[in-house]
């Protein structure tokens, strides 16, 4: 498990997500996104939403700086 800081947090039904934590991929989570269709973009929102464990409308507030941050965790744990 890994923990993200967002430099801006997003805030979500009154709630403030000011650091998300990201778990390792599993086979199961492709296959999630697969299903789910959509673009590339489309597909990643979604799987990470899944591994951080919160809805997709958090992943998609996320400022393009804190999403980067996501992506560079995400390719961590698959090289």
């Amino acid at each position: 498990m890994e923990k993200i800081t967002l430099e801006y947090p997003v805030e979500i039904d009154g709630q403030n997500y000011g650091e998300l934590s990201m778990r390792r991929p599993v086979l199961r989570d492709m296959l999630i996104a697969e299903q789910k269709g959509g673009s590339d973009l489309k597909k990643e929102s979604v799987t990470f939403s899944n591994l951080c464990e919160v809805t997709p409308e958090i992943i998609q507030a996320l400022d393009m700086k804190d999403y980067k941050k996501l992506q560079a965790v995400y390719s961590g744990f698959l090289s």
